[in-house]
């Protein structure tokens, strides 16, 4: 039985995530690739969720350190791509979401980001999260693939140790091997049962891990249905990786959204998250 708890309202800048509020986006490119390439799309989503009035954290990592073959691109490292993200923050004025991987990241990144995430490989790492949490940002905690949806408790017990309550949790599937990873929608009001806001990875959810021997493989297909299940559920948050030209993204290229196809899919989106959540949709 799913029991009643009170959600906690996370701010994120100006921003606020959960209690009820319409859904946040998480979006951007899985890796920064160049300069250029994130003050574009920084920019072009930017514009895009100020239209549709949609509040909005800028995503990209600096390092992927959890690639599956040795000489895939990870990123420029964390200085470069650190330095891209703060001016990504100067010239568009949005907030800003990275992933850390080890707690040498964690203060260099902190001074730039306001979301520090803690990918799902990583999910049960203490002193990484411990880390996050003394960060005094937001922490965003991927849910392991390999973990019961119950059991993130005790990832949040280690942030919020810290004195730290401003934490998302982000679902994206789990795995069963065998290349596949699967929705179970039952996870989304369990993880709400922590009290903390609810994010949906509609496209690392499609993920086919190793799928493509020295890549992960993909199924973009089923990014939209996905999506509007979550929202249909009532999470506080979708993540998104998009990019302006998905077939020739550095990272997750079968999973990134293409980015001229995005606002239909919020348009429905955003109906259906003012339908659950019993509210008149803002007109944009």
């Amino acid at each position: 039985m799913v029991r009643e708890v009170t959600p906690q309202v996370v701010d994120i800048g100006p921003l606020q995530c959960g209690g009820g509020r319409p859904f946040i986006l998480i979006a951007g490119p899985c890796v920064i690739e160049s300069r250029d390439s994130a003050l574009y799309h920084a920019e072009r989503l930017r514009i895009l969720t100020d239209r549709l009035h949609i509040p909005f954290v800028y995503k990209s990592s600096f390092d992927k350190a959890n690639r599956t073959a040795l000489h895939s691109f990870r990123g420029l490292g964390r200085d470069e791509g650190l330095a891209i993200l703060a001016e990504v923050k100067r010239t568009f004025g949005v907030l800003v979401l990275t992933d850390v991987h080890s707690t040498d990241d964690v203060q260099a990144a902190a001074a730039v980001a306001d979301v520090l995430q803690i990918p799902a490989f990583l999910c049960r790492q203490t002193d990484l999260l411990l880390a996050a949490g003394h960060s005094g940002r937001v922490v965003n905690i991927k849910k392991g693939q390999f973990l019961a949806p119950w059991d993130i408790k005790y990832a949040v017990e280690k942030v919020a140790s810290t004195g730290n309550q401003r934490i998302l949790l982000t679902e994206r599937g789990a795995s069963f091997g065998y290349n596949n990873l699967v929705s179970d929608f039952r996870s989304l009001p369990i993880l709400a049962q922590t009290g903390y806001p609810v994010i949906y990875d509609a496209t690392h959810s499609v993920q086919l891990p190793g799928g493509q021997g020295s890549a992960s493989g993909g199924q973009r297909e089923f990014i939209a249905p996905l999506a509007r299940a979550a929202v249909a559920v009532g999470v506080d948050g979708l993540f998104m990786e998009v990019h302006q030209t998905p077939e020739r993204a550095l990272s997750d290229s079968t999973t990134a959204y293409p980015l001229d196809q995005l606002e239909p899919l919020l348009q429905v989106l955003l109906v259906l998250d003012a339908t659950i959540k019993g509210r008149e949709r803002t007109s944009s």
